[in-house]
């Protein structure tokens, strides 16, 4: 098979100037560039994670086009190692869409989801699966 990895998430955003101060502040990414595209309107701003630029955010800014707010992505989903930190972490941030209360799956794992800043669904998963807790 040719595909190896997942390369990056693009998500379509209203200013780079909100979402990657977002995406720093909120979900933990750096930031490692902000290019033009070559059409001259639309800008990327590539983040990564702290330990690793593996697999990477895109956020895109002046996309024309037309996409549902939910495009044909439902959302994008972290893995973190504390779900009841996080939820009270962004529950002290005050962002928006957070759900009421953290969903246990019947494996165990554990997600919420709440919106980035252009209502972009994101969720923070806490997984059982692989003996990882």
């Amino acid at each position: 098979m040719a595909a190896r990895k997942i390369e990056h998430v693009g998500i379509m955003v209203s200013s780079l100037e909100v979402s990657i101060p977002f995406y720093e502040k909120v979900i933990g990414l750096k930031h490692t560039e902000t290019i033009n595209h070559t059409n001259g309107v639309i800008r990327l701003a590539f983040l990564s994670f702290q330990a690793s630029s593996e697999t990477e955010v895109e956020l895109i800014e002046g996309f024309t086009g037309e996409v549902a707010k939910s495009g044909r992505v439902h959302h994008i989903a972290f893995t973190v190692d504390d779900i009841k930190e996080e939820f009270r972490r962004l529950s002290s941030l005050n962002v928006a869409g957070l759900d009421e209360a953290i969903t246990t799956l019947p494996n165990g794992s554990q997600y919420f989801f709440f919106d980035g800043p252009d209502g972009e669904a994101i969720e923070f998963f806490q997984t059982t699966r692989g003996g990882t807790e």
